[in-house]
């Protein structure tokens, strides 16, 4: 992604923005035994998160009632956690994802890996002061920035070279170290020396060297340098096809890559599996969900 590529979300600031007359509509929406859900997406898909807070702050002023406890209450399923999902700020639904996938016996750690091999050192601090998460993902929010050094690149990939023959615990700190604390455009440098050093995609020989959780999180830091809308176009392929439909992966995607770069997701998806994200959804998705994420998807006339 160092090519200059423009990157793109779907969602953007609704011009003409009107928080009391949304916060009025959602007022009616909500009321009654049956919700319009509806309007609940032709508003909420249709305003940034920095809008749906003002909104939010306007609903709670006019009706004495905190907007996401209404939506919990009269919505179900995967459109009350769609729904939901976009009322919290970006670092909340991080943090609120990352503690759901660590609480309970079992650890849900293909979220672990997604959200934190993708953060940039300030969403990962925001994270962390959104839900007091300090102690568990500590190690992952001291990533230099923007910094790069060719010299130093050929030493860290010689360290990550080493680490994939050696396979000891030192190594694999090493290479933990390297790939957590690294600028992007330094690590950039490191996989073109590696290749340079071993005639090998970096890739492939964690994939040789290393398995479970730990390949899992060094391959997804590797592919989010090196292209991060191809790293989550990935991600929802496998959750919607490996997966049999595996909806949090899918609402998570969508909605925390919504305003940053889900219109280039949805073209390495198209480019990289022949269909578009916006026919898989509506294959695999029913009712309101359904919907919900192809609004947010916003697919046009080229992605049928």
């Amino acid at each position: 992604m160092f090519c200059g590529e423009y990157v793109q979300g779907t969602i953007f600031p609704a011009p003409n923005f009107n928080p009391m007359m949304d916060a009025q509509m959602l007022g009616g929406a909500l009321q009654g035994f049956d919700c319009n859900k509806d309007m609940l997406i032709d508003i909420l898909t249709q305003r940034s998160n920095a809008q749906r807070q003002m909104i939010a702050g306007t609903y709670q002023s006019m009706y004495g009632r905190d907007l996401i406890s209404v939506l919990k209450e009269q919505l179900s399923s995967h459109f009350k956690e769609v729904m939901v999902g976009l009322m919290y700020p970006p670092p909340s639904y991080d943090a609120h994802e990352l503690w759901h996938a660590m609480k309970g016996a079992g650890t849900d750690e293909n979220c672990l890996i997604e959200i934190l091999a993708s953060r940039t050192n300030g969403e990962i601090f925001q994270m962390r002061e959104a839900y007091c998460l300090r102690k568990e993902i500590h190690k992952y929010a001291n990533r230099e920035e923007g910094y790069s050094d060719p010299a130093m690149a050929a030493q860290d990939a010689m360290v990550l070279w080493e680490a994939c023959q050696q396979k000891t615990g030192e190594h694999k700190t090493m290479m933990q170290m390297i790939l957590c604390n690294k600028s992007y455009p330094q690590l950039w440098l490191v996989f073109q020396e590696f290749q340079n050093i071993s005639g090998q995609d970096l890739v492939d020989a964690i994939n040789d060297c290393y398995d479970g959780y730990f390949q899992e999180l060094l391959v997804a830091i590797v592919r989010c340098v090196q292209d991060k809308p191809s790293y989550f176009a990935y991600k929802l392929y496998r959750a919607i096809h490996d997966f049999g439909f595996h909806n949090k992966t899918v609402i998570r995607i969508l909605i925390a890559r919504s305003e940053i770069d889900l219109m280039t997701i949805r073209r390495r998806y198209k480019e990289r599996f022949g269909k578009s994200l916006f026919h898989d959804i509506k294959n695999f998705a029913s009712g309101h969900y359904e919907k919900a994420l192809l609004a947010i998807c916003a697919g046009d006339v080229e992605d049928y």
